[in-house]
């Protein structure tokens, strides 16, 4: 059976995650195309989301991954904390690591989304760097706790999975940091945008695609609000 024909538990946190974080890309990008703001070929993710009306696409509907994205890190976050009760190999801190290091990458994405390249950069580009090196901390950790939670977590394989996205993800930060100051610095060399643009791409669907991988996890479980009344 499809993943799709088999929503159990929460599974469609991550699921939505995945689907809308590329579509804003994607629509992001179609619309700055038509509107001839970026070349067809490779550009920076910032820049389809620079000129209105792509800009204005691209903000709201990266707010809205950003929230979506904090969801799903503290159901991931809540699943490994139930998991430890029973089979344990987690330490706690750890776990909260993960969460923190997840939110503060959500929170990169909404600087993103809300300061263009073209308004206030110095505040764009910390969003950007704080998005970059949080979300690839928490997918590096992620793959450990995953690890340290077999067999009860999820497979080998699936550890396996994450462990090379993960890894893909750390790779492409920094030559997209460096060959993007490169850029800037040595009078716009086309060949420190490529690899910068390349490594970039490379990197943000690294770390959307993790989340392709908690599906059979969250699968597994649902989360409740309970209400009570103070005594």
């Amino acid at each position: 059976m499809f993943w799709f024909m088999d929503m159990k538990g929460i599974c469609i946190l991550p699921v939505f995650f995945v689907i809308w974080s590329s579509s804003t890309f994607m629509v992001s990008y179609l619309i700055a195309l038509f509107e001839h703001d970026v070349g067809f070929i490779l550009p920076y993710i910032s820049e389809i989301g620079a000129k209105p009306p792509a800009s204005c696409i691209f903000g709201l509907m990266t707010v809205i991954t950003a929230f979506a994205g904090m969801a799903t890190m503290y159901a991931r976050y809540k699943f490994v904390e139930k998991l430890n009760e029973t089979a344990g190999g987690v330490p706690p801190a750890l776990n909260q690591a993960a969460l923190w290091f997840g939110m503060l990458s959500c929170l990169g994405m909404c600087f993103v989304a809300t300061f263009q390249e073209t308004t206030i950069i110095q505040v764009h580009d910390a969003g950007a760097i704080l998005f970059f090196v949080s979300g690839v901390l928490y997918t590096i950790l992620q793959s450990i706790i995953s690890y340290k939670t077999i067999p009860y977590g999820c497979s080998m394989a699936l550890c396996r999975v994450r462990t090379g996205m993960a890894t893909m993800a750390f790779l492409a930060v920094p030559p997209t940091i460096i060959c993007a100051l490169l850029h800037r610095t040595e009078d716009k060399d086309y060949v420190f945008h490529l690899v910068s643009a390349v490594s970039e791409w490379i990197m943000v669907f690294s770390f959307i695609f993790f989340f392709f991988t908690y599906i059979h996890d969250f699968k597994k479980f649902i989360l409740k609000l309970r209400t009570e009344f103070v005594s």
